[in-house]
């Protein structure tokens, strides 16, 4: 066996020390032409890829040949990018983050204390919008100061002997940010560190070329300048298609005169809108199947057959040795789990990160309410805190009217949408796991918890043990009347 490291990731303010000459050959493309020769080569690896270096031209034209006309575009995923993403708002870092197969870090609103930074979309031409866009991100920041500083007293106060250590004062720190935060806009500047592969940022470049908002677009064409001249052989695709331009148009017109969204004054809570309602035997069936070696209509046969109490009796024997950081196998993902909810900017930004599932969102809408942490309820800041919400709803009918692409700039973390979700139930563990957490954020821990108890219901025997880190211990006890084991 011989094992090489072919490559890795470097910091481009060191390659900018090399000589120009050595300069010209670093390239994330030879790694792709190498690559995609492995299959038809009798040359190993590390020769395919000595003659790539060698002849990086060669190695292009290559690279275009095979991903072009011959359609093996995957080969365009070994080449990889590293961007940092500044000054960009949190509208726009909400796009930037939908890709699935892409890796982010993102400066956090919970733990950074924010000065007031934001973005003016380019799109708002009239000055006297301008103007009134201007004064109310002003008041919002101003309560954003206001409320932080009234908050950390009062927790500092509550969790006196927590805030004695540094780590426990940052942490009382962070519950006043991150509650503060709910009047911040939208346009509240951010930055987040990328990585991804060529083949996921071409994807990239059709979607945000689509985007109704400038800054979208802007940034597409930025990323594109950068990585033209390192990589032309392997982004070859990125303007959109006709499909993707225009697949909903026909859709969108047919329901033109469909109903608008009514008001909703308080959080509902996730509703469950479908399932696989034989989850529990499903799972069961499928690791049958698999390991019996027979047709899966055969082992759900066998499975219904069995009665209740013998499942119950292999699924407690199956959670018996579980620990709190234990993922279910794969078999759990074939039931299936979709939902939807209306929840607050705060709320989708973390929501979002959980990209393998299967999350659509509606747009922010005044007219799903807003979300008022408790914590200014409880200072004696909730009325100043709808009164400025009462006027950012009305900049933002304002600057619809004229500008509809710039509008949602105006609208804050607590303003809501609406989303539908599906996750299998192996997806849902990992979710209610981090989520309906006591270290997880309130507002998405509220969510995690109501759907956790929801599926419970649904699926009684694989999701016995669907909680929270935090409440792994008493869940386990509570079933096998033992603690869990170490």
């Amino acid at each position: 066996m011989r094992v090489k490291l072919a490559g890795f990731n470097i910091d481009t303010g060191m390659m900018e020390q090399l000589d120009p000459r050595g300069r010209r050959h670093l390239s994330p493309e030879t790694l792709s032409a190498a690559y995609a020769r492995i299959s038809r080569s009798p040359l190993s690896i590390d020769q395919l890829r000595k003659k790539a270096c060698l002849d990086v031209e060669k190695a292009r034209k290559s690279n275009q040949k095979i991903i072009f006309e011959m359609g093996h575009h995957s080969v365009a995923e070994h080449a990889v990018f590293n961007f940092d993403i500044m000054g960009v708002s949190r509208l726009a870092l909400e796009e930037i983050e939908r890709f699935r197969l892409v890796s982010y870090t993102e400066k956090s609103q919970r733990y950074v204390t924010l000065e007031g930074d934001y973005v003016t979309p380019t799109e708002i031409k009239a000055p006297d919008l301008k103007k009134l866009f201007l004064e109310t991100l002003q008041r919002q920041n101003q309560f954003y100061a206001k409320a932080f500083a009234i908050l950390n007293k009062k927790l500092q106060g509550q969790y006196r002997e927590l805030a004695q250590s540094g780590p426990g004062q940052k942490l009382v720190e962070g519950w006043a940010k991150e509650d503060a935060r709910y009047i911040l806009s939208l346009a509240t500047s951010g930055q987040v560190g990328m990585t991804i592969n060529a083949r996921n940022l071409e994807h990239l470049f059709r979607r945000f070329r689509l985007s109704p908002r400038g800054e979208v677009r802007k940034l597409a064409e930025k990323l594109f300048a950068l990585v033209l001249p390192i990589a032309p052989s392997i982004i070859l695709f990125p303007e959109p298609s006709a499909f993707e331009r225009d697949a909903f148009s026909a859709m969108d017109q047919c329901f033109q005169s469909a109903p608008q969204s009514t008001a909703v004054a308080s959080d509902p809570g996730p509703e469950i809108i479908s399932y696989s309602e034989n989850g529990d035997d499903l799972i069961l069936a499928s690791h049958l199947s698999v390991s019996k070696n027979l047709e899966f209509a055969r082992a759900l046969d066998t499975v219904s057959k069995t009665s209740g109490a013998q499942k119950k009796l292999m699924f407690m024997d199956f959670f018996r040795k579980i620990q709190f950081f234990s993922a279910p196998p794969r078999e759990f993902e074939m039931a299936d789990i979709t939902f939807q909810a209306i929840l607050s900017a705060s709320n989708f930004a973390q929501l979002k990160r959980h990209r393998m599932a299967t999350l659509l969102p509606g747009p922010y809408s005044p007219e799903l309410g807003n979300t008022v942490p408790g914590s200014v309820t409880a200072a004696g800041l909730e009325d100043e805190f709808r009164e400025i919400i009462g006027t950012t709803n009305s900049v933002h009918g304002k600057i619809k009217e004229k500008f509809a692409a710039a509008a949602d700039y105006i609208l804050t973390n607590s303003h809501r949408r609406r989303v539908l979700m599906k996750m299998n139930l192996r997806e849902m563990y990992h979710f209610v796991r981090l989520r309906d957490d006591e270290h997880a954020q309130w507002d998405i821990r509220d969510l995690a918890h109501r759907l956790a108890e929801k599926v419970r219901t649904l699926m009684p025997l694989t999701a016995m043990m669907l909680c929270g880190k935090s409440g792994f211990a008493e869940n386990y006890k509570k079933i096998f009347k033992v603690p869990p084991p170490d």
